[in-house]
């Protein structure tokens, strides 16, 4: 009989802890199925497939966080915003991954267009954006910069 066999069973929780072998600190590590699984998404998600995450702002001066379902996935934010408003703000995730792309759209344009970088720098980020148009920005982590892309 293994040793497996001996022990009780029961269903796992996303807290339970699952032995690993971190040969980057080389030494065994324990970590929770919840931790794992978000590690196991990002390493899944497809290079290149963007996760879309909905906003409808209802007011000028709304602000719009982009908040991937996995840290580092890259993101297209559609803005549906119920009309045309005079400011807004679009903020980057804290935590972006290299090479992490944010997409971001609109139905409706918005005038003054803040792209807050949330702790990094954002290079070539519009001012405007022009009803059922979009950019795209891809980060840099040696910079800790956001590139306009498109």
């Amino acid at each position: 009989m293994s040793s497996i066999d001996r022990l009780s069973q029961s269903a796992p929780s996303a807290a339970a802890q699952i032995p690993f072998y971190d040969p980057t600190a080389g030494a065994d590590r324990r970590a929770s199925l919840a931790a794992i699984a978000e590690v196991l998404q990002s390493l899944l998600s497809a290079a290149g497939t963007l996760k879309t995450q909905y906003a409808s702002p209802n007011a000028t001066g709304f602000s719009v966080t982009v908040s991937p379902p996995v840290a580092g996935v890259s993101v297209h934010l559609l803005l549906t915003p119920l009309a045309g408003y005079a400011a807004g703000t679009v903020v980057l995730p804290a935590e972006p991954a290299d090479g992490q792309e944010v997409v971001v759209t609109s139905t409706q344009a918005v005038t003054t267009l803040t792209v807050s970088g949330n702790g990094a720098t954002v290079n070539g980020a519009p001012s405007t954006l022009a009803a059922n148009g979009f950019f795209r920005l891809r980060y840099d982590q040696i910079n800790n910069t956001f590139y306009r892309i498109g």
